[in-house]
This record gives C-alpha cells, structure tokens and sequence, in this order.
C-alpha cells in the first residue's frame, strides 16, 4: 500500500490537471456518494468540533473515503482546526492500495473546485482577488485562481493581522501580486472574485459592500451554525452550489432557507451543470454570482486518483 505524503499529494495535482480531474468526474455521473456524517465532537474549551466520514466509489473502479476532524478549539494553539486523512481502495478486489495526506488533498481539491466554479461564474475579465481567511486553504485558493486567469492584484484579510500579511508574503514569494489589507469593507467592494475560507459563525461578508459583476466564492462553512455571508449576499446574488445537498446544509444557505429568503428552487444549478455545459452559468457582467461549495466526496475521489495514478499506483485503485 501506498503512503503518500503533502509533499507528493500538491507535486502530483498541477491545477489544470486537477480541474480537469474533477470535471471529467462530474461529467461521467458515474461516482457514488452518500451524505457525508457530521458528528458533533465536544472541545476542552466547551465549544463543539466535528468529525466528518465521507465516502464515494465508481463501480469496479475505486473506493474511498475520507475521514475528517473540525477541531475549533485548535485556533488558539499551534495546530490545525481541520486535520484528515483518505483511504483509497482498488473497486474491483477491495484491496487498501493507499493512505493519502488528507489535509493537501482537502485544500487542493477544494481551491481546484472554486476555480473550476469561478471559470463559468466569474467575469472573464476579472483580475482582482480577495482572499478572506489565512488557514491552509486561503494560498492554495489564491494560486487555484491564478492558474485560471491573470490577476493584477490579490489582497488577503483575516481576523490576525499578522496571518494575513504572512499569507501575502508567501504568494508574493510565488509571484502573486499579494498585499494584506485591514479594510474588509473597502477590500470586498475592490474586489472582482471574493473567497471566502473562514470557521465564522456570523457574516464576514455584506451584500451592500457588493460591486455589480462581483462573484463571491464561500468555501468555510459547512453546518449550520457557520456563516460567512450575510441575508443581502444571498438577495442580491444568482446562487449555485458543489452540491445541492451538502451546500444547503451549510449556514449560508440553510439559515436564508429557514428564514423565507431562499428556497431550494432559488439555486440556479450545482457544479455539474456547469461544467457539462446544462447550465450557462454568468448571464450578464452586471449579474452578481454566488457559490456555496461545502465539500463533495466525488471531489476527492477523483483527487486522490490522480494522486495515486500520477506515482504509480492503479489510477483506478
């Protein structure tokens, strides 16, 4: 069995070739994935973390699942919120044939799916990124963006001044035109694309701060109680999501759901249909877009395929 570490997992999925990856899965139909578990998990601190299990497989090809830890209280030390790790399967023997990082493979796949999002949602002409967050995910989502258009600016924000100019420093160091900024306000109204990756349980972002044509990428919040947007985000906005399921579980939209701003028939399609083209996606450059992306298994099914076909294990295992 394979062991494969960070190092191996962002070596073997160059941007394109893993929106390409995920692309080509979303248009075969052929993964299954049941709801993922979300478990709550109580903190020292009293607050609540999570344990999340999900699974997908394509018949006779592949099975994995990935199993995920969301522990809150960790932002106060030297560890990470989120930690995981993915287990893959041969399809047709039911043979383990790798233990993959699950932390790179989660912050890969999940920057290549907002992009992959952003290239039918997104202004073809947008060139200034805002990146709200300075987790693990927030320079993979920044480079993800690069790799799909040619930015002119990038600004990063977060709650600890400090993270934030750290998180440009390292784009900067990778040729990004990265700056760290304090004005979140002034920032999202700048902004062409706004990415949100946050563990916020009350809005970060305002519909009133929204220039016309902006498209808002919230990525953070996957239960209920986390939100990084707030109710006139969701007015203004044409919504789509990962997945339907997963993306209205997530407080962005079941909290607007719950309250009569939303209703399920408001989305205007999930990522599938966009990238089989059942979709248009961005009808006019004034039109302000909305993705809710919670995470989806088959995205990190068909990641970790890459990952393992790319160092020579079975790309079907």
């Amino acid at each position: 069995m394979l062991f494969l570490d960070a190092e191996t997992v962002e070596r073997t999925t160059p941007w394109t070739a893993l929106m390409e990856a995920l692309a080509q899965a979303l248009r075969a139909g052929t993964t299954h994935s049941p709801d993922r578990h979300v478990h709550d998990v109580a903190q020292p601190d009293g607050s609540t973390g999570a344990l999340l299990l999900m699974p997908s497989w394509v018949d006779n090809e592949a099975v994995g699942v990935k199993v995920v830890t969301y522990f809150p209280a960790n932002a106060s030390s030297e560890h990470p919120t989120v930690n995981a790790a993915y287990l893959l399967f041969d399809g047709v023997t039911g043979l383990p044939t790798a233990t993959i990082d699950g932390d790179a493979l989660t912050a890969r796949r999940t920057a290549a799916v907002s992009a992959l999002a952003a290239r039918h949602l997104a202004r073809p002409d947008a060139t200034r990124l805002l990146i709200v967050g300075t987790g693990q995910l927030a320079p993979n989502l920044a480079l993800a963006h690069a790799a799909e258009r040619d930015l002119e600016h990038v600004a990063v924000w977060g709650r600890n001044a400090e993270a934030a100019a750290t998180t440009a420093a390292t784009l900067a160091d990778q040729g990004l035109p990265a700056i760290a900024v304090d004005d979140l306000a002034g920032a999202v109204s700048n902004a062409h694309i706004i990415s949100c990756a946050t563990g916020a349980t009350s809005p970060l972002i305002h519909g009133s701060w929204l220039a016309p044509g902006t498209h808002v990428d919230l990525v953070g919040g996957f239960r209920p109680d986390m939100r990084e947007a707030d109710d006139d985000v969701v007015r203004r906005s044409t919504v789509f999501v990962d997945t339907a399921a997963g993306a209205s579980a997530s407080g962005d939209l079941a909290q607007p759901t719950e309250s009569g701003i939303l209703t399920i028939d408001d989305i205007a399609a999930d990522l599938a249909a966009l990238v089989s083209g059942d979709h248009p996606g961005r009808r006019s450059e004034a039109e302000i877009t909305l993705f809710k992306s919670a995470g989806f298994a088959a995205a990190d099914l068909a990641a970790a395929r890459l990952v393992a076909g790319s160092v020579g294990g079975a790309a079907g295992a």
